[in-house]
């Protein structure tokens, strides 16, 4: 298993509820980033992240480091959270690898990102509701 920094856009990002239970403590670095050609929608208190290659919509989070020793763990605890089984078509959510662009010097960083599955992005796309500008923490700040 490729040891990837994550890209997180919603429950995952540093003063989120899920940040403090699953990631404090386990990472070496948190900085802003941004994932193109994905639209952000609505969650039952989470975001999807649905990618629409061409599309130039951008979702904002933040890439994390993950220390060499809770790797392993971690991943499966972020996997568990995300509904995700390798192969499993009745996923949430796929992660997949992506190129993410660094907010401070632009540079692209190729880190596991937690997109919709084909099935939630195929009903996302009919009937769900887009998230503003791509930024789950400012749409919902209290999260």
């Amino acid at each position: 298993m490729t040891r990837l920094p994550f890209f997180v856009y919603g429950t995952l990002r540093p003063g989120a509820h899920n940040h403090e239970l699953f990631l404090r403590g386990r990472l070496t670095s948190a900085e802003p980033g941004r994932l193109r050609d994905v639209v952000l929608y609505e969650g039952p208190g989470y975001p999807y992240a649905v990618e629409e290659p061409g599309s130039g919509a951008v979702v904002h989070g933040e890439l994390l480091t993950v220390l060499p020793a809770s790797y392993p763990a971690l991943l499966q605890a972020l996997d568990r959270l995300e509904d995700h089984s390798p192969g499993d078509p009745d996923n949430l959510y796929e992660r997949v690898a992506r190129d993410v662009t660094r907010a401070s010097d632009g540079a692209p960083v190729h880190a596991w990102v937690y997109v919709a599955s084909p099935r939630v992005a195929r009903t996302l796309r009919t009937t769900g509701t887009p998230i503003p500008g791509g930024d789950w923490l400012t749409h919902h700040p209290n999260r």
